[in-house]
Formats: structure tokens, sequence, C-alpha cells
């Protein structure tokens, strides 16, 4: 069985095909944007971060699959790297967080309070997770367009110093210029 194979399964274990998500379930949310990232060419645990991007549960959807103490579980099943980057993710205050993103290169912390500033790297990755999740339901649920779609527009074309090229076109395409 592959990686990818596993992971899925961990995900089924985990109830996700009975957790209702914009466009179906939170298991097909999740593997679409897997399976965006992939397509838009980013890297392996990028993709493997947006298959599990919801372990921890987010600031925009509060149910978390496991508790943060027991991250070595998530760890031990993606590796490290992509692990890293979905604590970042669901730790992530987006209200105090996104609107600054591009010019602080900060994340702050909704579970502890402090604030991280992530290398290029991880914030690339971070960022790229972030556009193609919010593309998703914007795709998927037409009121999520209509009520955030100029905001998500302005957001992500700030934050295109920080995405990968192929990301942000792929925002553009979605959300218009």
């Amino acid at each position: 069985m592959g990686s990818d194979d596993r992971v899925r399964g961990w995900l089924r274990r985990y109830g996700t095909e009975q957790i209702a998500h914009p466009g179906g379930t939170l298991y097909a949310h999740l593997c679409r944007v897997s399976e965006r990232l992939a397509a838009l060419g980013c890297a392996g645990d990028v993709q493997v971060a947006g298959l599990t991007h919801a372990a921890y549960g987010t600031d925009g959807f509060d149910l978390a699959l496991l508790d943060r103490a027991d991250r070595a579980v998530l760890r031990d099943l993606v590796g490290a790297e992509a692990e890293e980057i979905v604590h970042l993710y669901g730790a992530c205050d987006r209200k105090r967080t996104w609107r600054k993103l591009a010019e602080a290169g900060q994340v702050f912390d909704r579970f502890t309070g402090q604030v991280s500033t992530p290398d290029a790297a991880r914030l690339r990755s971070f960022t790229d997770l972030s556009i193609v999740n919010e593309l998703d339901v914007v795709e998927q649920d037409p009121t999520v367009a209509d009520r955030y779609g100029a905001y998500f527009r302005e957001l992500f074309a700030s934050w295109a110093p920080l995405a990968s090229a192929q990301v942000s076109r792929d925002a553009q395409r979605v959300l218009g210029p």
C-alpha cells in the first residue's frame, strides 16, 4: 500500500467520509485539495499536508481529528515536514494573520497566542495550501463565492509574492483578476 493510500485509509478511519463539508464530505474536500496541489506542481509534502490539513481543526473548521498533543501520530503517518505545515495551517489565527501576512510574514497561533515567522519555503507551503483550500470551498459553495469572492481576490493578490506562481494564477482563474 502506498503512502497516499495509507493516509486516505487513516482519514476514512477517522470518519471524514461522514463529516459534512462544502462539496459533500470532509474526505472529498481533503482529497480535492491534495489533488489540486499536485496538479499545480506543489511538492509532495505540501500535497500530503493538503490531504491532512484538517487534522488539528482550523480557524474556519473547528472539528479536529487529532488532539495537538498527539502530533507524533500524524508525523509518523505523513512525515515531519508535512506535519509541520498541517500544524501551522491548523494553528493559524486567520483574523490576526491573513491581512498582514505578505508584509509581516508572521503567523499568529490561535492555540498558544504566540507568533511564528516561518522561513520562505514554509511560508510558501502555508500560503499555497491556504489559497487552494479556499479555492475549493469557493468552487463547491456558490454562496461563499458570492460573499467572499472579492475579499479572497484582494487577499490572494497581496499574497502573490509568497505563493507559487501557478497557485496565484489558479486563484486569478477561479476568482477573476
